[in-house]
């Protein structure tokens, strides 16, 4: 085959025209695209590409080692600096974790001391003001009326039968990739403070007198509230299994919260999620009482 016919796709340049047929119209030769793409495979990019290879136009083989090199060093480098940075700066961040740990245990033991001093006051005052006001008989009405209040109040501790309902987490799942059954986002509780509550406010209605939950009494101005991944009453850590007690008439309180909406709550988390539910009736269950504080503004709901 012709060069020409090479440099047009593989076509024959005398293809097209009309030797016999006079006066016919030339029909010019144009190049197959499929022939093209048929017979040149490499595109012009890669061959010029090729050729400035084959020219040397290739940096050294060298060169690119020796920069290869230098970042490897200059990555050590960095990473040795840290390190050092970092067993430089270990001693103080032990230190200061040991006077934060001290503050706590300090601020803890003086809480504990006040809490203490408070319930022998509490005492005190309690012994005073009864030994004043047994005397007569208006005296003693008084103090039948204050320690009504004080039960309601949950001023004091109870001794009596009742309900015992234990809540426990399912704790981990074998499956660590297994998020589904998770109701807060980055952990494995399950229960919450919502729970909690729903829970004692249907101990109430099923008619007990005292509550508590985790050793906390709970009476007016105790929150349960939900703080992280943990649970909060009246400002006091409570951790799964969550004990709860009622004390009140066993027989009418189970049969009662067996149909509140707190069990049946807590039902379908035992069913959904693998939450451990336990109720229970108790002989003898021992409510502390819970912590007084003072009512600076009050009204009576319905009042005008």
């Amino acid at each position: 085959m012709a060069e020409g016919s090479r440099l047009l796709g593989g076509f024959d340049p005398e293809a097209g025209l009309s030797h016999h047929d006079a006066a016919a119209p030339q029909r010019i030769p144009v190049p197959s695209l499929l022939r093209s793409l048929l017979s040149e495979h490499l595109d012009p990019g890669y061959s010029a590409a090729a050729a400035a290879r084959r020219d040397g136009a290739r940096r050294p083989r060298a060169v690119e080692w020796g920069w290869q090199v230098a970042a490897a060093l200059a990555v050590a480098t960095v990473f040795g600096v840290a390190a050092a940075q970092a067993q430089t700066a270990a001693p103080a961040t032990r230190e200061a974790q040991q006077v934060l740990g001290g503050s706590v245990r300090a601020a803890e033991a003086a809480d504990d001391q006040l809490t203490a001093e408070r319930d022998a006051l509490t005492a005190q005052v309690a012994t005073e003001r009864r030994s004043r006001l047994d005397g007569d008989e208006r005296g003693r009405r008084l103090l039948a009326d204050l320690d009504i209040a004080d039960v309601a109040a949950a001023a004091t501790p109870v001794i009596g039968p009742g309900l015992a309902v234990t809540v426990t987490d399912p704790g981990m799942s074998n499956n660590l990739s297994d998020v589904s059954k998770e109701r807060v986002a980055g952990s494995r509780q399950v229960i919450l403070d919502r729970d909690l509550q729903l829970v004692v406010n249907s101990l109430w209605v099923s008619g007990a007198e005292a509550v508590a939950v985790g050793g906390v009494r709970i009476g007016p101005n105790v929150t349960i509230r939900q703080a992280g991944g943990g649970i909060l009453v009246d400002n006091q850590p409570v951790s799964s299994p969550y004990e709860l007690q009622a004390i009140g008439p066993p027989n009418s309180i189970a049969g009662t919260f067996d149909r509140s909406a707190g069990l049946q709550r807590l039902r379908l988390l035992e069913t959904s999620y693998g939450v451990g539910v336990s109720v229970s009736a108790a002989d003898a269950l021992t409510l502390p009482a819970g912590s007084v504080r003072e009512v600076n503004f009050a009204k009576q709901i319905g009042a005008r």
